[in-house]
């Protein structure tokens, strides 16, 4: 099994993606590693680090996208740039099975959709990250940028194809399914959702109603179905309340003297448990649902341990055949 790995996407690109690389083969086999970007920096990172050659392989490409540049024109231009290589790699070999890249969203998303095969009876593939609740499971969210303005029919196969993954790896047997809206009640929403509602409902999945953005961390459903727009705005919303609550603690207990401080000591074992549940860095990427074969797009400022996480969620879709039961969904 081969993982093609952007080297040069992200914020902290090259060293930390290649820390990653080194972190991910150190801790798991089973797999190689195709890595694409400049072939001077990549192969003097390998030899100063001892990485097992058997396992890596390099892939030379002079150009990188970056967040400037308009996905649709650079992917037209530049390539030889680590993304549009990447996933030409990925989409000519056989045994080359993932992509994973911390790069430019919208040109990692661009590039797959243009260079890569769609699943069979998929429109539009769908951005789907795997989020905490306040359970001890977890749910994912499709579509959160992919896509802004899908219609009723690409909303159904996000519902699929999210309720595919979590049988397959969360090992959820009858997932249930939730539509973001601005309220419960079944006419709630825009014309969007009033149209993909009685699809949902009478589709095969288990379908209970619309939801809110307040009820998507509840526990209450396993799978959130969305528009790229609104399920990114929720996601950020998410992101940035997290980051908000953790700092007003903080800061409430730097202001709090001393028996705050020693409180916090008491508890720093719990807080420490909280934010590694929240941290993406721990959890890997978002996965692009709908492909022939698995695009992990990580964070845009993942450090080391985010990437190798991300490259270990890649190898375990792989190895839990999410594309596969996919198509068993829609088979059905």
């Amino acid at each position: 099994m081969k993982i093609v790995l952007d080297v040069f996407g992200g914020d902290n690109s090259p060293a930390e993606i290649l820390k990653g690389a080194q972190e991910a083969l150190a801790e798991s086999t089973g797999f190689s590693l195709v890595l694409v970007g400049d072939k001077k920096v990549i192969q003097q990172f390998v030899e100063e680090n001892g990485l097992d050659v058997s396992r890596v392989e390099i892939v030379d490409a002079e150009e990188i996208i970056t967040n400037d540049d308009v996905p649709t024109e650079a992917i037209r231009n530049k390539r030889n740039s680590s993304i549009v290589k990447g996933l030409e790699y990925l989409n000519d070999n056989e045994d080359a099975k993932g992509f994973v890249s911390a790069g430019s969203t919208g040109a990692v998303l661009t590039g797959a959709v243009l260079l890569l095969r769609r699943i069979r009876g998929i429109n539009r593939p769908g951005l789907c990250p795997v989020l905490p609740t306040v359970t001890d499971k977890n749910v994912v969210l499709i579509d959160c940028g992919a896509n802004v303005e899908p219609k009723a029919l690409n909303l159904l196969q996000f519902a699929k194809m999210g309720s595919a993954y979590m049988k397959s790896v969360q090992g959820i047997d009858n997932p249930a399914v939730g539509l973001l809206s601005n309220g419960t009640e079944d006419k709630k929403g825009n014309s969007l959702t009033k149209e993909a509602f009685p699809m949902l409902e009478e589709s095969e999945l288990n379908f209970i109603g619309n939801i809110e953005a307040r009820d998507i961390l509840s526990g209450a459903v396993d799978v959130v179905v969305s528009d790229g727009f609104s399920g990114n705005v929720a996601l950020k919303s998410c992101e940035g309340t997290a980051v908000a609550m953790f700092k007003i603690i903080k800061d409430a207990i730097l202001a709090g003297g001393l028996r705050a401080k020693l409180g916090y000591l008491l508890l720093k074992p719990v807080f420490k448990g909280v934010k590694h549940r929240l941290d993406y860095n721990d959890n890997g990427g978002a996965i692009l649902l709908g492909l022939e074969k698995i695009v992990v797009k990580s964070h845009g400022s993942s450090k080391a341990k985010s990437i190798k996480n991300s490259i270990l969620q890649a190898k375990n879709l792989i190895e839990k055949d999410v594309v596969g039961k996919i198509k068993e969904e829609l088979g059905a």
